[in-house]
């Protein structure tokens, strides 16, 4: 694990519909069940599915003067398109995350670099690539020690539908040990 202290700036992007959104929020909400400081911003194009999507949260231990990432610490892409628009922005020690399943192509950089591939274990496993936004915020947060898990599935347990909440609690799971193994 790479523990991100004090203050962290974290872009998640992929496409409309990946659930990129909604992991900003439950990020956010862990954090704040954590008992630090966060503020979660979102922006999406005009398509309800298929066009570019972005989660912005910034996490501190004290107060948090500028609502937005300028310089993410860590950014999780799920498409080419989003890796393409963002990488150039990640902090130079950052840390990158990057779904395999989509993506091929990633440029040389300094950022530590991690490539699971959230959508296809989504998919295989748990046979609904759907929860593949939970597989990578579980990798996400075994990484950085942003959140602890304690939080973050609390945090997802308050925002998933009902009905849901053992297939997304499995999903969570399943991406806390890629990560672990991928860092192995």
């Amino acid at each position: 694990m790479i523990v991100v202290t004090q203050n962290c700036e974290i872009l998640l992007s992929g496409t409309g519909g990946q659930g990129l959104i909604l992991a900003g929020q439950i990020l956010a909400e862990a954090v704040v069940r954590d008992g630090k400081n966060t503020v979660q911003t979102q922006s999406y194009g005009p398509e309800a599915r298929g066009g570019a999507s972005r989660a912005e949260v910034i996490i501190s231990d004290g107060e948090i003067d500028y609502p937005r990432v300028t310089r993410p610490d860590v950014l999780l892409v799920m498409s080419q398109e989003a890796l393409r628009k963002f990488a150039g922005k990640l902090d130079e020690n950052g840390i990158l995350m990057v779904d395999s399943t989509n993506i091929n192509d990633v440029p040389a950089t300094n950022a530590r670099v991690f490539k699971i591939p959230y959508s296809r274990i989504a998919k295989e496993t748990l046979g609904k690539e759907m929860v593949a936004n939970v597989v990578a915020l579980g990798a996400l947060a075994a990484v950085t020690g942003v959140v602890t898990k304690e939080s973050l599935m609390s945090a997802l347990m308050s925002r998933i539908p009902r009905g849901t909440e053992a297939l997304n609690q499995k999903a969570l799971e399943i991406g806390w040990n890629s990560a672990c193994q991928a860092a192995a």
